[in-house]
């Protein structure tokens, strides 16, 4: 698959299952979407869905997809797997596909993800997507799966989790603007006396100040997708429930 986050929570199977199958609380911690809503469907049929992703305040994007998953296997583990695609001319994804994987050992669950796509808009889309796109949406996917990780392991809401992070952020902004603005200067802010007599600690504080904001590692009740690995340990392969689904995308 194209993308690949993995995570590991340290919570239970049947809770995990809750939080990323049940749509009204799949839409609360995953970035990506705004809205996810069942359809309707017959019996014995994969669950259709519908999908939206507000892009801007004025700007939704919106999909149709159909997942089933596999929750009693062998090996213990359980699969879910879905494939989607958006008719919006605004949406760079045309169509794509991917699964979850759930793999409890004796501290939790591995929870891990493989998805790829098309994008649209031939060669302008596809460059888009390779620069910009693609690296945003892993990073989103990594985000959310750690947002989902403090959710179950530390009781943070998804929406305190985001609350976390808009606040770490912008103490990181004011931290870098204000070292910025001092490295300007020459001279830290505050009164002249003080300023002068700290003079000779000025490059170093400075220098401090810029490594805090840009790398110090997030709070512990902030999300952060560095948390989470991007590239498999062992080779991977997409489960054959993707396959199956093929035909009823």
């Amino acid at each position: 698959m194209g993308l690949y986050i993995e995570t590991h929570i340290r919570a239970d199977l049947d809770e995990l299952w809750a939080r990323t199958q049940d749509p009204a609380r799949h839409q609360r911690w995953d970035l990506r979407f705004t809205e996810i809503h069942y359809l309707p469907r017959a019996e014995g049929e994969p669950q259709r869905f519908r999908y939206a992703t507000r892009v801007l305040p004025f700007l939704t994007v919106s999909g149709t997809g159909v997942a089933a998953g596999e929750k009693e296997r062998p090996d213990g583990t359980r699969t879910s797997a879905l494939r989607f695609a958006s008719p919006h001319p605004l949406s760079l994804i045309a169509e794509g596909g991917g699964y979850w994987r759930y793999v409890p050992d004796a501290h939790g669950v591995r929870f891990l993800t493989g998805y790829d796509y098309r994008p649209r808009w031939g060669a302008f889309g596809a460059l888009a997507d390779r620069l910009l796109f693609r690296p945003l949406m892993g990073w989103a996917t990594a985000w959310s799966f750690d947002r989902l990780r403090l959710w179950l392991e530390r009781g943070v809401t998804p929406e305190r989790a985001l609350t976390n992070w808009l606040a770490e952020l912008t103490a990181r902004a004011l931290l870098l603007a204000l070292c910025l603005t001092a490295l300007g200067r020459g001279s830290l802010p505050g009164p002249a006396p003080l300023a002068d007599s700290m003079a000779y600690l000025c490059p170093l504080l400075l220098v401090l100040g810029i490594s805090l904001a840009l790398f110090k590692g997030p709070l512990a009740a902030t999300p952060a997708a560095r948390r989470c690995l991007r590239a498999p340990a062992t080779r991977t392969r997409a489960p054959r429930l993707l396959k199956a689904l093929e035909e009823h995308g």
